[in-house]
């Protein structure tokens, strides 16, 4: 089984810690669980920007997945309502 190393970028970063802890934990889950399959059912392609987004919740995680190099890099976690802006 392939395994994707995880990148979680500066931005996304201080995204994540200004969240209460109960949901950073539940989206830093949903983060490391896209080692092992960076397509999960559910993620969507999204249109107009690069990248995937997977739900946790009312929060959404952006990332890009690099499949030559096995990496995800995650580049933004937020709010549904403020996530696309």
């Amino acid at each position: 089984m392939t395994v994707y190393k995880i990148r979680i970028t500066k931005f996304a970063q201080k995204q994540l810690d200004k969240l209460p802890d109960n949901i950073a934990d539940r989206l830093i889950d949903g983060i490391y669980a896209l080692s092992e399959n960076p397509r999960p059912s559910g993620c969507k392609k999204l249109k107009g920007r690069v990248g995937y987004r997977i739900r946790v919740g009312d929060y959404r995680i952006i990332y890009e997945i690099f499949d030559s190099e096995l990496l995800v890099a995650v580049i933004a976690i937020g709010d549904r309502k403020d996530i696309y802006n």
